[in-house]
């Protein structure tokens, strides 16, 4: 098998990859990152030979083991290739990303409202699914996990494991595995309270937030235990779009009294 064509010098500046990194807690996945996306947009095509190790080390400021983890990263992701004594290559297939969330966290309120409507394109009708699909063993597995979140907030919990729990019922309740699936790769992304401090100095703005959430919940239940699709699609359709709108409440509340850390939290 023939290596890689050679491509014309890459000139500093030309490329984002070739600009100094800035001070991060997250040095590699912001390199790799940088990589990817100028492999993406095309600035670095299949078959483009990377610059070497010493050449981003010099351009960039990092480590070379930053950097020889960037380029391990980007490996297994497909975007790269490698050839002993060559170098690193991007890969012949490499425009074809597969999808994917930020490894780190969703860094911003845009993000997570990004992913809250993504979820609300899957979950509508997976709620609806679960109402005319579900077995008994699945129905009483819904209605286990809801039961779980009130007895978490009881002990004083933030219930995240238990919320999430209850969503994962809900896609299992649909008989369809794909659903299941969608969700464990969104994980806990898929409970913004885990990356938004919620009235975080305010035991009371806690609470009540938590009751008006686990009523939201109470409904969706409600709805596919006793069969009714379209009321478990419109249970779960105000849900989330409640969500979205008091996350963007709340960001707007932490802006404006600027209280420390109350925007996103990665954990």
């Amino acid at each position: 098998m023939s290596g890689p064509t050679a491509t014309a010098p890459i000139h500093p500046g030309e490329h984002s990859l070739l600009r100094p990194v800035a001070p991060h807690r997250n040095l590699t996945h912001e390199l790799a990152e940088r990589i990817a996306a100028d492999i993406v947009e095309g600035k670095l095509p299949p078959g483009a030979r990377l610059p070497t190790e010493q050449a981003m080390v010099a351009a960039t400021g990092v480590s070379r083991t930053v950097v020889r983890e960037a380029i391990a990263a980007l490996r297994a992701q497909g975007l790269v290739i490698t050839r002993q004594g060559a170098g690193a290559f991007v890969a012949p297939d490499a425009t074809h990303r597969p999808f994917r969330l930020a490894v780190d966290g969703l860094a911003t309120i845009e993000e997570l409202l990004d992913v809250m409507e993504l979820r609300a394109g899957v979950e509508v009708e997976a709620a609806g699914l679960a109402a005319s699909r579900s077995v008994p063993a699945a129905s009483r597995r819904v209605e286990k996990a809801f039961a779980d979140i009130d007895a978490a907030l009881r002990h004083g919990e933030n219930a995240v494991d238990q919320d999430f729990a209850f969503h994962r019922a809900i896609a299992e309740a649909t008989g369809n595995p794909q659903f299941v699936r969608f969700l464990e790769y969104l994980g806990r992304f898929i409970i913004p309270r885990q990356s938004i401090r919620v009235a975080a100095y305010r035991f009371e703005g806690q609470r009540a937030y938590f009751d008006t959430v686990q009523s939201e919940h109470r409904v969706i239940c409600a709805a596919i235990l006793s069969r009714d699709v379209i009321a478990a699609r419109k249970a779960m359709r105000q849900h989330l779009a409640n969500s979205q709108a008091r996350y963007r409440r709340l960001a707007a509340e932490a802006q404006a009294t600027d209280e420390p850390r109350q925007g996103i939290v990665r954990k």
